[in-house]
């Protein structure tokens, strides 16, 4: 990932939902300025829920399978993040199955959603095709320090 945009996961239930946050900072690379004032570009925020569900993906099958975005329905960008903004995003299964699973979810800063996207459809591939399995696990645990993995396959995951 060129971004990573989740910082810590708050909470995972496993083939559910997904909490996790991201502090933005000034020094990030992606801040634009399309005149008022520097925000992150709209498809980083969309990014950021996909990173979470890709979590999400990952913490369901003991980190052997991740997501890989095919489509969306429905997105909508409700505000504009701006620097030192707290991403809080929200995912939720809709469908989890061998090869595909379908999220969808919010992210909020500061109380106000700043996007709601609806029916996010990836293909499950093997963790291993795409990334180092090690570095994955030590992320994974990372990001996951102190959170709540909860549900009847959080024992499987783990």
């Amino acid at each position: 990932m060129r971004f990573h945009l989740i910082d810590r996961i708050d909470l995972l239930e496993p083939h559910r939902a997904v909490r996790a946050r991201k502090l933005t900072s000034h020094q990030e690379e992606y801040w634009r300025d399309e005149g008022r004032g520097p925000e992150m570009p709209r498809p980083l925020v969309l990014e950021a829920l996909c990173q979470a569900g890709t979590w999400l993906i990952m913490g369901s099958t003991g980190l052997r399978r991740r997501a890989a975005l095919l489509s969306a329905d429905t997105v909508a960008f409700d505000g504009a993040v701006r620097p030192g903004d707290v991403l809080e995003v929200a995912g939720r299964v809709e469908s989890f199955g061998a090869d595909t699973a379908v999220l969808s979810g919010t992210v909020e800063v500061a109380g106000r959603t700043v996007l709601t996207a609806e029916a996010i459809m990836c293909a499950l591939l093997p963790t291993e095709d795409l990334e180092d399995p090690a570095a994955v696990e030590r992320m994974y645990a990372l990001l996951t320090r102190g959170a709540r993995v909860a549900g009847p396959a959080a024992e499987a995951a783990a």
